[in-house]
């Protein structure tokens, strides 16, 4: 596959087999991914790797936490701005309703947001999720540095035959998942990724991109 096809064919899968991952590929893949763009050399990220026993338990003492409609530890950052404007309201709007509906959520459900979170929880039925943690001095280059390293790293996994899910849902019980992995007090959790192969007959919904025209402008050429 070649670095196009990988790009193109990368999507944030919520439909996982249970088929296992093989050690071996994730290892080849994330040492691969050490070569993503660092500036400065920091290489910021921290990454804990969880599959079997200890994944089948963080998900249900996340999915417990979901089902009884706990509303999540303290925000250590903001996922998105408080006020949305044109464009990006409607780009999510539209996302949000295209991704649950895939999945058999009607947006108008009164039990949406807590069937939303007991779905994230499972990490979409994933055998492997890949957390990726920064140190809190670090700043927005820092996590600039970490979307590079997680994109090499997803677009790697296609490489190997395999999907991902980036889920920032999981900071939503980063003290649950601090104390499975183990992570420093000094750790911020930026997001989780889901990591398997897709499951077969789920939906395929393909999000749409807005025209290249909307947010590129070509200098000089």
């Amino acid at each position: 596959m070649d670095v196009y096809e990988a790009v193109d064919s990368r999507r944030a899968v919520r439909a996982f087999s249970d088929t296992p991952v093989p050690k071996e590929v994730l290892v080849r893949v994330l040492a691969a991914a050490t070569r993503a763009p660092s500036s400065g050399n920091l290489q910021p990220w921290h990454v804990y790797v969880v599959t079997g026993e200890p994944l089948a338990e963080l998900k249900s003492r996340a999915t417990a936490r979901a089902l009884a409609g706990d509303p999540g530890d303290e925000r250590e950052y903001l996922m998105y701005p408080a006020e949305l404007n044109s464009p990006y309201l409607e780009r999510f709007s539209a996302a949000a309703a295209q991704r649950y509906q895939a999945l058999g959520i009607e947006r108008d459900d009164p039990d949406r947001p807590r069937k939303i979170a007991a779905l994230n929880s499972e990490a979409f039925g994933a055998p492997v999720v890949v957390f990726c943690y920064l140190d809190q001095e670090m700043g927005p280059g820092q996590w600039g540095d970490a979307g590079m390293y997680l994109q090499t790293v997803m677009l790697l996994l296609r490489a190997e035959g395999l999907h991902s899910c980036p889920q920032v849902m999981w900071t939503m019980y980063r003290k649950t998942v601090s104390r499975i992995v183990g992570a420093d007090d000094g750790l911020m959790l930026f997001c989780g990724v889901a990591v398997g192969f897709e499951k077969e007959g789920a939906p395929r919904p393909r999000t749409g991109r807005a025209d290249m025209a909307e947010t590129v402008s070509f200098i000089g050429v």
